[in-house]
């Protein structure tokens, strides 16, 4: 399965291309994109950068699909790295060549490397589905995981890009808050109430959310959008 497979990727400012089994170990969520994102006028692509908390450096995106997922993984306190059109991946389908630029790669923090391709369920076409297969075996083959994910839940997209607003450490600056807030929410407490508890929303407020975003706190992001009377508590990670 390894020699079935080959990896192109940049190396300093060159491209470099490898049998699978030669170049797997390679770091690929600290490489740039292999190919440039399209800002196609009048196109609805809706290419872009974001910046990513989990990095510190700017992640490519070509739809807004893929950047509901970068916030997903940048959230996501398993993900350490992640980079966006890593590598091409070349292998010949039995009747031609063919190769496919996953949209991410993903670093672990148990040092296992991830896998995704974003892409809605109804949006699946053969050649699509070909290259999602033979990305999987490529996987496999190596122990990377692989998803391909589509759509997310509509109620954790919204909250978390309200969150993601808060993403950067400026927002969790001030300590002290930080600290109070941990101590107000050590049991379930409805978020506008702590917030109050801790001193002036205007003040608290940013930190509340840094910390849910970073998962000091945490609440239900998933069952209904966050609300004055969202239930609020400590997770037990600093």
């Amino acid at each position: 399965m390894l020699a079935a497979f080959d990896l192109e990727f940049y190396e300093g400012e060159a491209l470099s291309r490898r049998p699978l089994g030669a170049g797997w170990n390679v770091r690929f969520e600290q490489v740039p994109p292999v190919r440039k994102f399209r800002w196609p006028k009048g196109g609805g692509s809706f290419a872009g950068w974001y910046y990513s908390a989990t990095t510190g450096a700017h992640v490519g995106y070509e739809s807004w699909l893929e950047r509901d997922r970068l916030i997903l993984l940048d959230a996501d306190p398993e993900v350490l790295g992640i980079a966006s059109q890593p590598f091409w991946l070349h292998w010949h389908d039995g009747t031609r060549k063919r190769r496919h630029a996953p949209d991410y790669f993903v670093r672990l923090a148990d040092g296992r490397g991830r896998v995704v391709d974003v892409r809605a369920g109804d949006r699946i076409d053969d050649a699509a589905a070909a290259s999602f297969d033979a990305t999987g075996r490529a996987c496999d083959a190596v122990s990377w995981e692989f998803a391909r994910v589509g759509v997310p839940d509509p109620v954790l997209m919204a909250n978390m890009k309200w969150l993601s607003r808060y993403r950067r450490r400026r927002c969790g600056r001030r300590q002290d808050i930080a600290d109070l807030l941990v101590k107000v929410f050590d049991e379930p407490v409805p978020l506008r109430a702590g917030a109050a508890q801790a001193g002036d929303p205007l003040m608290v407020l940013p930190v509340l959310f840094h910390l849910l975003w970073s998962g000091v706190l945490v609440a239900d992001v998933a069952g209904r959008l966050l609300g004055s009377d969202s239930l609020v508590h400590t997770s037990g990670r600093r």
